[in-house]
């Protein structure tokens, strides 16, 4: 059965804007919020399994330091956060995943974790990912049912946060690992346009598609903290838009979507008619049918050469799930064919540029449904392949719940480089959805 979370009340319930405030104006403690998050990863963690590696003492250590200064206190000052297991991080491990790397130690943080650091955030630990961010599943629960797939590839981040063990995390995106585990976990996920965010120090999966993914409880938090990833001022979110053009865009893939996602989304569309919205059908080229597989052909060709030397020397100690999926989709992938799909791709991107010139934001489905019963799979990737494959800015909402009271998203997606309109446009349309 579905596990029931409290009313928000605690300080691990807790928003980063929330804590922010609270700890910049001197209210509460950074070592206070830190504690409560602790707490809750005390009590849940055998449960969820969200974690790989947790530095309880030196993320206590780190809040009683930001509790001594009395100025530079950051717009992330005491926010406790989890970073995907492909993150390096100079102080503890990063094992992306496989027993190849079991206590590698980078020696240095990616620029987003130095980044969040910077920001006064407090870092927690590493969340569990799937095997070099592919789809062979970790150990994580889902934290709603623990029957239950978390998705994938950023499970224990999109657990974590879900489960109200931190405000913030950081995940990953090739395919569908943000948007679709967030959908699961019941949290606001964020893929940003390709390309905005620094990815040094991040596990390259496939270079032409891969993105830094956001996962937070609010999408206020979102817009914060894709900010201090952009080393930019926090910006207010933008609150009052007009009333959005919505295209509802079921996609070719829609047949894939349980009946029960179907009906909620198309109850969805009604209540933002209802709320004033000017909503239609949009309906994609019909030549946007190829993308799954040019995505297959790009992600595979670049995944296979990054892993040379792992496929190369240590190829028993790589699951079967990714040899006999991505690596060997990758080694029979020539590179005219990658260079076809990858052109092929780009103009997909200027196509859906202009077909954006009649949208403010596509509703579209984030997953087929609730998550699956299970944990051999991470779900179907569907319904993110598209948007992924074109760059453009990905928002999911916990805006439905599915026949089993499980959290089902709802996808919002964007034009290129519109990524604050997509904030501001996912707000109006999370108020009229209630």
């Amino acid at each position: 059965m579905p596990m029931n979370i409290e009313a928000p009340q605690r300080l691990n319930e807790w928003t980063a804007r929330q804590i922010a405030n609270a700890t910049r104006a001197g209210e509460i403690s950074c070592e206070a919020v830190t504690r409560a998050s602790l707490e809750r990863i005390a009590g849940r963690e055998a449960a969820v399994e969200a974690w790989q590696y947790l530095d309880a003492e030196g993320a206590l250590a780190r809040a009683r330091e930001l509790d001594r200064q009395s100025t530079a206190r950051g717009p992330l000052f005491g926010v406790p956060f989890g970073v995907k297991d492909i993150i390096d991080t100079g102080d503890m491990p990063t094992e992306y995943g496989s027993p190849i790397f079991r206590g590698h130690r980078p020696g240095r943080d990616a620029a987003c974790v130095a980044l969040m650091r910077r920001a006064g955030g407090v870092l927690i630990g590493k969340t569990v990912t799937t095997e070099f961010a592919n789809v062979h599943p970790g150990k994580t629960h889902n934290p709603f049912d623990p029957t239950r797939t978390p998705g994938g590839s950023s499970s224990g981040s999109a657990a974590a946060v879900g489960d109200t063990m931190v405000a913030l995390a950081l995940g990953s995106q090739t395919t569908a690992s943000t948007i679709r585990p967030a959908s699961f976990c019941g949290v606001v996920g964020y893929r940003p346009t390709w390309g905005d965010l620094r990815l040094s120090g991040v596990m390259e999966a496939a270079g032409s598609l891969d993105t830094l993914g956001l996962m937070a409880r609010s999408i206020e938090d979102i817009a914060l903290l894709r900010d201090v990833l952009l080393g930019t001022e926090p910006k207010p979110l933008q609150t009052e838009v007009p009333k959005p053009r919505i295209g509802f865009c079921r996609t070719a893939l829609w047949d894939q979507a349980e009946s029960s996602t179907q009906r909620l989304l198309e109850d969805a569309a009604s209540r933002l008619i209802r709320a004033g919205a000017a909503v239609k059908d949009a309906v994609l080229p019909s030549s946007f049918t190829r993308i799954p597989d040019a995505h297959r052909a790009v992600s595979s060709f670049e995944f296979t050469r990054n892993f040379t030397a792992e496929i190369t020397h240590r190829w028993n100690d790589i699951s079967e799930t990714l040899r006999n999926g991505r690596i060997k989709n990758g080694m029979s992938c020539t590179f005219e064919r990658y260079r076809e799909a990858r052109d092929f791709l780009g103009a997909c991107r200027h196509t859906l540029d202009q077909f954006f010139e009649n949208y403010d934001v596509l509703l579209t489905p984030a997953a087929a449904g609730e998550a699956p019963v299970g944990l051999d799979s991470t779900g179907y990737t569907g319904f993110c392949t598209i948007w992924t494959s074109t760059h453009v800015p990905a928002i999911t909402l916990p805006a439905l719940r599915g026949p089993n009271g499980l959290p089902i998203g709802v996808q919002l997606i964007a034009r290129r480089d519109r990524d604050r309109e997509l904030f501001a446009n996912a707000t109006w349309i999370e108020r009229a959805l209630g």
